[in-house]
């Protein structure tokens, strides 16, 4: 009997028992989904970190008091706090600093502030950025209408800004903003440029800002123990360490640490960023795999236990194919070909649901739609050997039956 005589007996089978095929199916299913879902969530969300931080620039690097504070899983690793970097020394930093990069001074004024403009208002959670003019570039930023701040703006702290394509289009609609009056927490500033769209990453807005100048920012939004950021963007990545070695060098002396003093600030490069949020969603992947692996570790308890059953419900049956002239190698390849087949089919389900389900939730987080061909043929690879594994004793078993008993097996 060939292999495609015996896929035909092993599907009309599974068609004469399909209950049974189909819960055992929908429980690989599940397996294959829970892996195939995770899997692809995950590739989805990290190729969304990576061209989202793509965009900041991997020729940049900030100048911190603290770390990003970004961490998926269980890690227990806290990054430190270290004393503010005051606006007196971010300025001197820009004057001393005399590698040739372009060097940005920020501040995050507001984590979330209402706009308005009329009867229209945002909801609280759009960022206000007091920036120099450099941040439009350091930050990735490009004008889609309008302009940047004149020198004139930033020198007397203006009350000007510029709009994030989300804000703009929640307080404008399609109607231009330039020259608009808007109010941010009271306070009026005339709109003179609106940002082209840059899109967010796992849940974090790049569109929903509000861009004002830097001394506007200071005098406004003041608080006690304000800590800038500087940004530093090199012309070419290759000069990268030797910038960063070079900043080192000038802010630890502008903080006054002696040689045995560790640094008490954060340097940071956005493609470092990115890896470590890639990382840790890795261990997402790495828990998704097991949490698959047991599901289908009883999925194939189960199909074995349901072979098993077969193999008895069907002693009669397998005597007459004996009795026919079905060898020991006919018996055993059957039975086998059955439990793969019920298998795959189980494994087709799951994949199908797993890149639904998992394009959904990355989707859902500013993921993009990916089809994730290598974890698809991995896990048909895996319904190959579960199916293998699971119907190779109850094969054994069957192809070992005496003909003349199973005859006359009631």
């Amino acid at each position: 009997m060939g292999i495609w005589e015996n896929i035909k007996v092993a599907l009309n089978s599974i068609m004469g028992n399909k209950l049974r095929t189909f819960i055992t199916s929908l429980i690989i299913s599940i397996g294959i989904m829970a892996l195939v879902g995770m899997l692809t969530a995950i590739d989805g969300i990290q190729s969304s970190i990576s061209d989202n931080f793509s965009n900041m620039g991997a020729n940049s690097f900030n100048i911190k008091n603290r770390g990003s504070n970004m961490h998926i899983g269980g890690r227990n690793r806290r990054n430190k706090v270290y004393r503010s970097i005051p606006y007196s020394e971010a300025r001197t930093f820009k004057k001393q600093y005399a590698f040739p990069a372009t060097v940005s001074i920020s501040v995050n004024a507001s984590f979330a502030s209402t706009l308005r403009y009329g009867s229209e208002k945002t909801n609280p959670n759009n960022m206000v950025m007091g920036g120099d003019e450099h941040y439009l570039q350091a930050a990735g930023y490009d004008l889609s209408s309008g302009r940047n701040f004149s020198q004139t703006e930033i020198i007397y702290g203006n009350r000007v800004v510029l709009l994030g394509s989300e804000v703009k289009s929640r307080l404008f609609k399609n109607k231009p903003a330039e020259g608009k009056i808007i109010s941010i927490g009271g306070v009026k500033f005339k709109v003179v440029g609106t940002l082209a769209g840059k899109g967010s990453s796992m849940g974090f807005g790049g569109d929903r800002i509000a861009i004002i100048p830097l001394h506007t920012a200071r005098q406004v939004f003041a608080k006690p123990n304000m800590s800038f950021v500087l940004t530093i963007v090199v012309p070419d990545v290759s000069q990268m360490e030797a910038a960063i070695g070079e900043a080192t060098g000038v802010f630890r002396s502008i903080r006054k640490l002696n040689f045995k003093e560790e640094d008490n600030f954060e340097i940071m490069k956005s493609d470092n960023l990115a890896n470590m949020l890639i990382e840790n969603t890795s261990i997402v992947a790495q828990t998704a795999i097991i949490i698959a692996m047991i599901t289908l570790l009883g999925a194939a308890i189960a199909l074995m236990n349901i072979m098993l059953v077969s193999v008895t419900e069907r002693t009669r049956e397998i005597g007459v194919r004996k009795s026919l002239g079905a060898t020991i190698q006919n018996i055993r390849t059957q039975f086998l070909v059955e439990s793969i087949v019920i298998c795959q089919i189980g494994g087709i389900g799951g994949v199908i649901l797993g890149i639904l389900m998992g394009n959904s939730v990355s989707a859902l987080v500013g993921g993009t739609f990916i089809i994730p061909w290598a974890w698809i043929n991995l896990s048909l690879f895996i319904c190959f050997a579960v199916g293998l594994v699971s119907g190779l004793y109850p094969a054994i078993k069957a192809s070992k039956l005496d003909p003349i008993e199973a005859l006359r097996f009631e």
